[in-house]
């Protein structure tokens, strides 16, 4: 399963928007929350993959760059807005970088901290990827439409 972006609804009115993280939109029941903040510019965070744990990364201030990579190659995301995350599954490298001044990243995680969960060799990584599955390439397409508001 490869990353994906997932859009929130949000209620705005004169004042502003209220995006309510209700947990039935998450891909899994969330486990912890996690916040990144006060990162030193030109920073990168992670650099690692998981073997059971997934996240959803949502910039709620400012802006930064996730990418991840696996079996179908590397795919950089540019995370600015609160109403949508990324999802990131199992056994997919990560990391984030460019981040703004004031950029905060909340994780969602699917369960509590586990060191040896994580894949830090990024060989060791790349030897255990999957082939390819049928039908990616639509299926990224369609994320991109909907990312860029050209399709719901």
């Amino acid at each position: 399963m490869s990353a994906r972006l997932i859009h929130f609804p949000t209620i705005r009115d004169a004042t502003g928007g209220l995006t309510p993280f209700e947990f039935y939109d998450c891909p899994f029941d969330p486990a912890r929350v996690f916040v990144l903040h006060d990162v030193v510019q030109g920073s990168r965070r992670g650099g690692h993959a998981h073997h059971a744990l997934e996240e959803l990364i949502v910039a709620v201030s400012g802006s930064f760059d996730v990418v991840t990579e696996d079996q179908y190659g590397k795919h950089r995301w540019v995370l600015n807005r609160a109403d949508s995350g990324l999802f990131v599954p199992a056994n997919v490298w990560r990391h984030l970088a460019n981040f703004s001044g004031n950029a905060v990243a909340m994780v969602l995680a699917s369960t509590p901290y586990d060191p040896t969960d994580y894949v830090r060799d990024h060989d060791e990584f790349l030897a255990g990827l999957p082939p390819i599955q049928e039908g990616y390439w639509e299926r990224r397409s369609k994320d991109m439409d909907v990312y860029l508001g050209l399709k719901s």
